[in-house]
């Protein structure tokens, strides 16, 4: 990979990985450190990237970096107390917070996963690749993290 491959590379999917970063952090912060680092880390090894590829990479390296992240922020504990006691719920939580406070509780091969498949798109096959897993292995991931939202939700709406 040559400058000019690399810089219509990163001028390309610039955005989708912030996106896909920021969705995972919630920290503007925090997620432009970690694009940058992919950004750094794709320029290093811009050798042994091949163009057709560098997409899969970077956010196979961008996952990579997430976790590493999270798990020096110790911001992937579970916490329960955070769920509201059934019937309980604070009207004020807009349904975007009520998903996203489901979608943090998630460990994170299931969040990555949802919000590589629901968020950029992307096929089984390709979140595989990212991922280093199984095309079968990404349909339950999804499955069971789809199923674990849903019951979230589920425990926060109020039944009247």
């Amino acid at each position: 990979m040559n400058r000019k491959d690399y810089n219509n590379v990163v001028k390309e999917h610039a955005s989708n990985l912030f996106g896909y970063v920021f969705k995972y952090l919630r920290n503007s912060e925090d997620s432009h450190d970690i694009v940058q680092d992919v950004f750094e880390k794709l320029w290093k090894n811009r050798k042994k990237v091949e163009v057709e590829k560098a997409k899969a990479w970077m956010f196979k390296t961008g996952h990579n970096t997430l976790i590493n992240f999270s798990k020096k922020k110790q911001r992937t504990t579970y916490h329960t107390e955070m769920i509201p006691e059934r019937g309980k719920v604070d009207h004020s939580f807009e349904n975007k917070e009520i998903i996203d406070l489901a979608l943090s509780l998630l460990p994170p091969m299931q969040k990555s996963i949802v919000l590589l498949r629901d968020l950029e798109g992307y096929a089984y096959d390709e979140i595989g690749e990212i991922l280093e897993i199984s095309d079968s292995q990404v349909k339950v991931y999804l499955y069971r993290a789809r199923k674990k939202m849903k019951k979230q939700l589920k425990d926060l709406t109020i039944v009247q």
